[in-house]
């Protein structure tokens, strides 16, 4: 089903961007919502602006946030442009002095200093991204000019999607003291660890995340797979142009050649293939018996042995890397492949342990394991 995939990759579907799209998705709308509301729990806003899906995440991760954002102070920004937009009327324009005023007057704590070029440079980044998403437009001039001096004007167009950036809470959010009140699940009154609840949230984690792992998250999603792994996966193939792998402690959503959903590892890039290379070389590793895999099938090593083993990688294979990467220094580069390994959520450091914790994942990319069973048939109750 194209038109799901379609929903799942993007933020959502813009009439005034994408008409034609709009339309073909909007046909499919009854299925869409079907296998969105009833295996993911997601909710389907549909109006005459746009179509999107609510993808609300089981379990937060980082790299779930917005990339182009280095600050917290981006996302204070990006708030305050949401509630500035809220006042405003669809296609209705503002200049950005405009804008400026109303974060100064409405920000709690220290007013905003505009004179100071990194809150100007922060501020062009969130409108750059608000104008990417189709949140507003620019009408007229320049935002560099804004970046030069506090003075520089442009004009924009509100499109009326702000209204719909924003997830939908059940609750009156102005309650919440903590990070953890906003992870609160709408399923009050209901046994989350059993029945739709259960089953929304295992779809959820298979879709969203790039694997699904037993030590993070509830044990009870594990339970689910090896009840109703195997209705599961042929549910998922059916939709998907894909394959689902389920081992003793982790699950993944394998994506085929004509599925196109977000980001998806290996990329066409060098440093997918050296990536690539450090599984291969994880995999030597546990096939030599110089590392063991535990009963969740994840591995743990000092975290000297695995730069290290980084290390082993670039000395063995640098030749055939990119100029960037042959050139880099060891330094530079054991610590931008531990990032990108993070990010991919394939190890996990402990600083304080000083370990690394190879998921299952880093080994599935080698072919380390085998598939432990396939998910029982059993009816769900």
């Amino acid at each position: 089903m194209k038109e799901l995939e379609i929903l799942l990759d993007r933020r959502w579907i813009l009439k005034s961007e994408d008409k034609e799209l709009y339309y073909k998705v909007r046909d499919s709308i009854g299925e869409i919502r079907r296998f969105a509301t009833e295996k993911m729990g997601c909710q389907i806003i549909e109006n005459s602006l746009l179509v999107k899906m609510e993808k609300i995440p089981a379990i937060p991760q980082a790299f779930m946030g917005i990339e182009d954002f280095t600050s917290r102070e981006e996302y204070v920004f990006l708030c305050m442009l949401l509630m500035f937009l809220e006042d405003k009327d669809g296609e209705e324009q503002f200049i950005l002095s405009q804008l400026t005023e109303y974060i100064e007057a409405n920000m709690p704590g220290t007013p905003v200093d505009w004179t100071i070029y990194t809150n100007r440079r922060r501020m062009v980044k969130v409108l750059r991204y608000a104008a990417s998403q189709g949140l507003i437009k620019v009408t007229d001039g320049s935002d560099d000019l804004f970046m030069d001096e506090k003075s520089g004007e442009v004009l924009y167009e509100n499109t009326g999607a702000s209204r719909y950036f924003m997830r939908n809470f059940s609750r009156d959010i102005m309650d919440y003291t903590s990070p953890e009140d906003f992870r609160e699940s709408d399923w009050f009154d209901v046994d989350e660890d059993r029945g739709i609840a259960r089953r929304h949230r295992v779809y959820k984690r298979l879709l969203f995340s790039v694997g699904m792992y037993k030590n993070a998250g509830p044990e009870e999603d594990f339970e689910y797979l090896k009840y109703y792994g195997r209705r599961l996966a042929e549910d998922l193939e059916q939709n998907f142009d894909c394959q689902v792998h389920i081992h003793k402690g982790s699950a993944f959503f394998m994506m085929g050649d004509d599925c196109r959903m977000g980001s998806a590892f290996p990329g066409n890039n060098a440093l997918s293939d050296i990536i690539l290379l450090c599984c291969g070389k994880i995999r030597e590793k546990v096939t030599g018996g110089l590392w063991k895999t535990g009963s969740d099938d994840r591995i743990i090593v000092e975290k000297i042995e695995f730069e290290n083993m980084l290390k082993e990688v670039k000395a063995e294979k640098g030749s055939g890397f990119t100029k960037n990467y042959r050139e880099m220094p060891e330094g530079e580069f054991v610590r931008e492949l531990t990032e990108s390994l993070e990010r991919w959520t394939f190890i996990q450091c402990d600083e304080n342990q000083h370990q690394v914790e190879i998921y299952p994942s880093a080994g599935k990319m080698a072919g380390c394991y085998p598939e432990d069973y396939t998910g029982g048939n059993k009816n769900e109750q």
